[in-house]
């Protein structure tokens, strides 16, 4: 009987090896085949002896072995190459970039969740920031490029305002006009101000030209703004319309705020969730007018499913990749390895994308072109993340695309571009340092604009 199992399983063993099968697949028919003999103990070089749910085996006799370990010794390789700077890793360097009405000007988005406050600790674990995500985040496939780590391992806490003058200070010098500071209100409720309070209140060393973003999603535990887990609500009424902009009002009016042909510019994030969208920025363009704000510049970011926002009373449109994006980039999840069976990640090829020059085909008539320098969201959402594929090349590459774009299709004086972002680093999208890469986003972004003033 021992010597029939045995021919048995060289001929299955033989066919197996031909069959056009996927790693994954093969893993789990052998997973199966390894469960299904362990009753024959110590035959065909299994033992076949039951631990609770587990089964050991002698691996020295098993086929599996080969192709698992090459997968675990590539992982393995991979979270090895953490904090490892790579070939196109580059070191800080001196720019010195002023510009002029005819430039092309990156704002680059900012998010200000890198410090501590009770609501956080209450949600997430007392002492949460964003570096709580990005630390914990591990490779999710192999070749998959995590976690994203600070160039000078330092994990910065913005309670601290020489922080923001530091990064205001490495945002000039690599031609980054200004930021648009994500900007938290939940029925009188703020959070995340700190860092902008600090911004406003801090004249010297803080010379930067600024905007705001109204975030007016709802906070969820699934950090998507869904009505799943609502940590924390919105709630619209036309007397919160009124108090919310009054309060975005004490920003505007610094002369550091940004202003398109002479209008402060203020975005929504996402119109659609707005009962009335164009009530609300009817409330606000006469609150500002009634003091002493006058006209202002409204728009509306693209993100879903709002695909065109000006079909509300938007002046601007402005993209917010990943949105959309993903509509026309390749899904090359099925071509990667996972390192577990068990996941819902979804992963995206962006040379093809930039390179085919889908990004023009996305966009309504008036609209301020936006990129991303990387994306990654597994730090927040696990196995379940959405990863585009990206390097400092593909970034300048789709950079020149739009800054070429912008000139051509945008008056001088109203020549801007938007950056996701300076510093999402869990979601994988900054332009700040990492340990990789170094500078070279940043050198990406300061020799895009030089290359195209030549």
């Amino acid at each position: 009987m021992k010597k029939f199992i045995k021919i048995c399983y060289k001929c299955l063993r033989g066919i197996y090896r031909v069959l056009p099968l996927s790693t994954s697949t093969r893993i789990k028919i052998k997973g199966f085949v390894i469960r299904g003999l362990s009753k024959f103990q110590n035959s065909l070089g299994y033992n076949g002896t039951i631990v609770g749910s587990q089964y050991s085996f002698d691996a020295e006799n098993l086929d599996i072995k080969d192709e698992i370990i090459n997968i675990y010794t590539q992982y393995v390789d991979d979270i090895l190459q953490t904090g490892k700077r790579c070939d196109e890793f580059v070191e800080y360097k001196e720019n010195h970039i002023a510009f002029t009405d005819k430039d092309v000007k990156p704002i680059a988005f900012y998010l200000p969740q890198f410090y501590t406050f009770p609501e956080n600790d209450e949600w997430w674990g007392k002492g949460f920031t964003e570096w709580t995500n990005v630390t914990k985040s591990m490779p999710r496939f192999l070749g998959h490029y995590q976690p994203h780590l600070p160039y000078d391992s330092t994990f910065y806490d913005l309670n601290n305002v020489e922080i923001l003058k530091g990064q205001v200070s490495l945002a000039k010098n690599y031609g980054i006009y200004g930021f648009c500071f994500h900007y938290y209100w939940f029925s009188g409720k703020r959070l995340l101000e700190k860092p902008l309070n600090n911004f406003l209140k801090t004249k010297e060393g803080l010379d930067f030209p600024f905007c705001i973003s109204w975030a007016n999603e709802n906070w969820s535990r699934r950090w998507d703004g869904s009505d799943q887990e609502i940590l924390m609500a919105q709630k619209h009424s036309d007397e919160d319309d009124l108090a919310c902009i009054a309060d975005i009002c004490q920003y505007v009016r610094d002369e550091r705020y940004i202003r398109i042909k002479g209008k402060p510019l203020i975005i929504i994030y996402n119109a659609s969730l707005l009962p009335d969208a164009n009530k609300t920025i009817k409330i606000w363009r006469d609150y500002c007018k009634e003091n002493g704000i006058g006209d202002i510049c409204l728009a509306g970011a693209q993100t879903n499913p709002t695909k065109d926002p000006l079909v509300y009373d938007f002046d601007e449109a402005v993209e917010f990749p990943p949105h959309y994006y993903w509509l026309a980039a390749s899904n090359i999840t099925q071509k990667m390895t996972p390192i577990t069976d068990k996941h819902g990640l979804s992963i995206y090829d962006m040379e093809e994308y930039i390179e085919q020059k889908r990004h023009y085909s996305i966009q309504p008539e008036k609209i301020y072109k936006s990129i991303f320098p990387n994306w990654d969201n597994t730090p927040r959402k696990g196995t379940n993340g959405i990863v585009f594929q990206m390097n400092p090349q593909l970034y300048k590459k789709w950079l020149l695309d739009i800054i070429n774009y912008t000139k051509e299709n945008r008056e001088s004086g109203d020549r801007f571009i938007f950056i996701n972002a300076w510093n999402e680093w869990a979601e994988g999208a900054h332009l700040e340092p990492d340990r990789k890469y170094g500078y070279a986003n940043l050198q990406a972004t300061a020799d895009a604009i030089c290359e195209l003033r030549e």
